[in-house]
């Protein structure tokens, strides 16, 4: 939480005054950014007369100033959410206490969903009965495995005994999932403060009181997700709602209202009431357990991504009502036990409570859901979306608070994809600061010619590592697959000189730090970087994309919303999403007034296809050149520059 010790300024202040006076502040005095006035003073004014606003912000604008100043003097409750943690923590540690400081009698707090805090009552439980028991009910052999994890838990316990605020994102050591999982509870899971011992100090009721004390509540979009999901029962209450990196607003909400079941979570509940210890329960965890294995046969016969329709899946029927069946055993079991429950048997109740809501809701999709199974071979999971979000969000969202949604990227038709009326909102367009002209090259290579014909791949790898050895290395390269990016590392990394960090071979904060701190590295990645990352400087001069980001055609999903939007789904549906992905990744050049380079697309579609024009309007107004010398010479000279 930030609380400020000075007192509030005598006299209102305007938004734009105000900003004035935190970016004032800021190392070196601060700059004037018109846009980040502009913005301020229209968020001001949509807070004030309770209507919607868009707001694209390019990089360098300082869109989050520009929100949290007229936030923090609306003398409301307002909550900020973000698509990454990484703008979380930005918002958290940096930006909102700079706010506060400088404008004084502003609280600001974090809250996370309740699977980021230590659940006190677990970690008593497993304090007062040993570690090693839950692991010897979780289906799997212990011999030789469970070393490691039960030290990870042993360091969890007792740090629990000394943090006080139980997020998890205190800890500094790795921590597996499977440890914190002992650890932590998820929404589903808890029956809540007035139903556990330790509801009086649980960790995530005392985050929850903190938000309701502040004026700005800093928190992510799954949250707010729950919170519309369950009717309002996540979040204090309030009135104002500001989305930052909106692009992601719509598929965040599409997981948030749809559910997953998977065999790993009938296990995990098995093993639950297992480990209760309880003999009356114990034949019905056993038989729930058993069906586990049964849908996870039926998924693995299904394709990687599949649509689903129940009637044409026989054995998928069956399956589900042998789970809803054990499950509403297990179910009775736990409720006959009545008072002598206790806080573990409440726990697993909640879980099994929603597990046959959840398996109701599966078996019979409702006109406008699709059921669709997803994920890989060994661990698929059946998952029911909404085609479209738009009624839920006007319904639980837009019909409550007056909303702002901002990114540097606002997809065409975002709005009434999300159910805003745009009788009742307003759209602004403040630019970015920044030279692109001046500063950077986008490059469609000639040549390359389709990316499914024989020798594209190898076409790409050869350009690429020219391109690399003119940049020096600092290359961030993207790609759309995982087999494309393995492939072409192959191929490149026989024809450069500079080290090479491809993802999957640490954690992705450790391969962003090393490429950051190398000057000379190159980083390949996939699509879960091409957005959030932020490396200003001379560790990136060149960003190359492998081809354009289109969703796959036989997304079960997106192949349900073309079915939806009939002859304009290519342009409803494609490639607004495409070009949102393309703008994110290549925003991830140019984060600062003094850096400099080349954004390389290697798929002449960007060049040729009449679409192309909606794609180039989204990306900032780089100069573009076809014309391959002009651009080594360009890189060659940020090289020597930088090594100069």
């Amino acid at each position: 939480m930030v609380s400020p010790e000075q007192p509030a300024p005598a006299g209102p202040l305007t938004a734009v005054e105000a900003l004035a006076r935190v970016t004032s502040a800021l190392p070196g005095g601060g700059e004037t950014r018109p846009g980040q006035a502009a913005m301020a003073e229209a968020v001001a004014d949509a807070l004030a007369e309770h209507h919607h606003l868009i707001v694209q912000a390019g990089t360098g604008t300082g869109k989050s100033l520009a929100y949290l100043v007229p936030a923090a003097l609306l003398g409301r409750t307002v909550v900020v959410a973000t698509a990454t943690k990484s703008l979380q923590e930005q918002l958290a540690s940096r930006d909102a206490p700079l706010v506060a400081e400088a404008l004084g009698d502003v609280v600001v707090t974090v809250l996370k969903g309740r699977s980021n805090y230590l659940c006190r009552q677990k970690a008593a439980e497993l304090a007062d009965g040993g570690i090693q028991a839950p692991l010897d009910f979780d289906g799997r052999p212990s011999v030789g495995r469970d070393g490691g994890l039960i030290a990870q838990v042993r360091s969890l316990l007792d740090w629990g005994n000394k943090t006080a605020t139980g997020d998890m994102s205190e800890l500094g050591a790795q921590i597996g999932p499977q440890a914190w999982s002992m650890v932590s509870v998820g929404t589903n899971d808890c029956p809540g403060a007035n139903r556990c011992p330790q509801g009086h100090h649980c960790f995530t009721e005392m985050a929850r009181a903190a938000a309701r004390e502040a004026d700005i509540i800093v928190t992510n979009l799954h949250l707010l997700g729950a919170h519309l999901a369950s009717d309002g029962q996540v979040l204090p209450d309030h009135d104002v709602v500001i989305v930052d990196e909106a692009h992601a607003l719509e598929d965040v909400m599409t997981q948030c209202l749809g559910i997953d079941l998977g065999a790993g979570r009938i296990r995990a509940l098995a093993t639950e009431v297992k480990g209760l210890g309880i003999e009356s329960v114990a034949d019905a965890a056993t038989s729930l357990a058993g069906t586990a294995d049964g849908l996870a046969d039926v998924l693995e016969a299904t394709s990687e991504s599949e649509q689903i329709e129940l009637s044409a899946q026989g054995d998928l029927e069956i399956v589900l009502r042998q789970i809803d069946i054990a499950a509403r055993k297990v179910l009775g079991a736990l409720q006959g036990l009545e008072e002598d429950a206790d806080a573990a048997a409440i726990r697993a109740v909640s879980s099994a409570t929603r597990l046959v809501e959840d398996l109701s809701r599966l078996s019979s999709p409702e006109v406008g859901e699709v059921l669709w199974s997803g994920g890989s071979r060994r661990s698929r999971t059946l998952t029911l979306s909404p085609l479209a979000v738009g009624p839920a969000l006007e319904r639980s969202l837009f019909s409550q608070a007056s909303v702002v949604l901002t990114s540097a990227t606002i997809p065409l038709g975002l709005g009434a994809r999300l159910g805003l009326d745009s009788a009742e909102s307003k759209v602004l367009d403040v630019g970015s600061p920044f030279d692109f002209r001046a500063q950077s090259l986008l490059y469609v290579p000639e040549g390359i010619g389709d990316r499914r014909s024989d020798g594209a791949e190898e076409r790409i790898a050869d350009e690429l590592a020219s391109l690399i050895e003119a940049a020096g290395g600092r290359t961030l390269a993207l790609f759309t697959s995982y087999r494309a990016m393995n492939a072409i590392a192959d191929m490149v990394a026989n024809q450069i000189s500079h080290p090479m960090l491809l993802q999957g071979q640490a954690s992705s904060d450790a391969l962003i730090e090393q490429f950051r701190s190398a000057e000379d590295a190159c980083l390949f990645a996939t699509m879960g970087m091409w957005q959030g990352i932020d490396i200003p400087g001379r560790s990136l001069s060149l960003v190359a994309i492998d081809r354009l980001p289109f969703g796959r055609p036989d997304d079960p999903l997106l192949e349900a919303r073309r079915e939806a939007a009939g002859d304009d789904a290519f342009m409803t549906i494609d490639v607004p999403r495409a070009t949102t992905m393309l703008a994110q990744g290549v925003g991830r050049l140019i984060r600062t007034a003094s850096d400099s380079g080349v954004v390389a697309v290697m798929d002449d579609r960007l060049a040729t296809k009449r679409y192309r024009s909606h794609m180039l309007d989204a990306l900032p107004p780089m100069k573009r050149t076809r014309n391959k010398s002009e651009v080594i010479d360009f890189l060659e000279a940020i090289r020597d520059s930088a090594e100069g």
